[in-house]
């Protein structure tokens, strides 16, 4: 059995797809492989365990490679894992803009701040 340890937040239902040959753990210690999203890894010790680390995102800016490299330690990223959120952001972006929604929030506020309606 293979032991995870995550150092960001990952979301359940990405946990869920692991497989019984994994378990995650708390301690890095004894970690075979690590998840990471945003945590600077380059001040990290290296467990001695650890075989790989997987990215939750498209850079590596935040885990040391040549570290990794001169350990025998396999770094994986996810490039265009988020690709569909971030289409949907430009896209709400675009509409907001257009129906200059931005500008009528702030109107609106500034009405009921007027008379004194502000929660």
């Amino acid at each position: 059995m293979y032991k995870i340890h995550c150092l960001n937040n990952i979301s359940p239902e990405g946990l869920a797809l692991l497989t019984d040959e994994y378990e995650l753990t708390d301690n890095v210690e004894e970690a075979d492989a690590i998840l990471v999203r945003s945590a600077d890894m380059h001040a990290m010790d290296i467990p001695a365990n650890l075989k790989a680390v997987a990215r939750a995102g498209a850079g590596v800016n935040n885990i040391p490679l040549d570290t990794f490299a001169e350990a025998g330690i396999a770094v994986f990223n996810t490039p265009g894992a988020n690709a569909n959120a971030v289409k949907e952001l430009v896209l709400c972006a675009l509409f907001m803009s257009s129906r200059k929604i931005p500008a009528a929030m702030g109107a609106r506020q500034r009405r009921r701040r007027e008379r004194g309606q502000v929660r």
